[in-house]
């Protein structure tokens, strides 16, 4: 897995390159230090590392080359494969049209190269099935998407209405049109089950197209929607977690924390996620 990666940068390396300016630092210079650091502290070994039995023991190398991606759309996971055929670089903040059976969405890259693998190891994913990048996003692409996002809103008030009209108790949360437009989709919470049916051929005879409506749970209207925590800092659903635990007054317990229970829980309604990572 680290074939290609220096061994740690000795310290006057280091300081050479803090002297550097740091807009003229590039990404590559940046991921080379960091991952030096992290393997340095988490292993607390020298030497060669391409060569260590421990390393080669606990590290799985993934052949295939993947990227993490931000994505609006319903993709299944936070991750994208990179096709052997595909012969576009495809480097961090480029936009990508990416494909999972019959859904297909534009995503942002975030990371690429070894600290995805290194992301992934730490997560434990290995070997599970993942969208297909298909090409980078072009300028043709990201006028669709200006449409989608258009026509998005337009799709709000009209919900809206037609849920007043009949009489159904729901709250919308967010509205998405798959990127080929196969696929109009309305995210919203309601107390308990909705009868849409009346709704849903409504919305179909309005925009043309097949109508999903999804209810979700409060901890996933927090993620959608996004916003700032008690600690000052941006949600964790949105800013890093990928998929929630389940959180209980054991684990708040166990940290001596029930005495503030008025604290503990977050603007979604629900225990703080940060409650389990203490425990881990």
């Amino acid at each position: 897995m680290f074939d290609n990666i220096d061994h740690p940068i000795a310290d006057h390396e280091i300081a050479k390159t803090q002297e550097i300016p740091e807009a003229d630092i590039t990404p590559r210079i940046i991921e080379s230090i960091l991952l030096s650091t992290i393997k340095e502290r988490h292993f607390n070994i020298s030497g060669c590392f391409a060569c260590c039995p421990y390393l080669n023991n606990k590290f799985v190398d993934e052949k295939r080359n993947i990227v993490e991606v931000a994505c609006n759309g319903l993709l299944p996971c936070n991750y994208c494969e990179i096709p052997n055929g595909l012969n576009e670089e495809i480097l961090s903040e480029d936009f990508v049209i990416v494909q999972l059976d019959d859904s297909c969405e534009m995503a942002k890259v975030k990371l690429t190269g070894e600290m995805v693998k290194l992301k992934r190891h730490y997560l434990g994913l290995f070997g599970e099935e993942m969208p297909q990048v298909v090409r980078k996003a072009s300028s043709e692409d990201l006028e669709k998407i200006r449409k989608n996002l258009q026509d998005e809103e337009r799709a709000t008030p009209f919900f809206k209405k037609s849920i007043e009209r009949h009489n159904l108790v729901m709250k919308l949360v967010s509205t998405h049109y798959q990127f080929d437009r196969k696929k109009l989709f309305f995210f919203y919470t309601a107390d308990g089950r909705i009868d849409f049916r009346e709704l849903a051929k409504e919305l179909a005879a309005e925009f043309k197209t097949r109508i999903e409506l999804r209810q979700i749970g409060v901890r996933d209207e927090a993620k959608k929607v996004g916003g700032m925590g008690t600690c000052g800092r941006e949600y964790c659903c949105i800013s890093f977690l990928s998929s929630f635990k389940r959180i209980t007054t054991q684990l708040a317990n166990e940290q001596n924390l029930l005495s503030s229970m008025g604290k503990l829980s977050g603007p979604c309604g629900k225990l703080k996620c940060c409650i389990s990572f203490e425990v881990e």
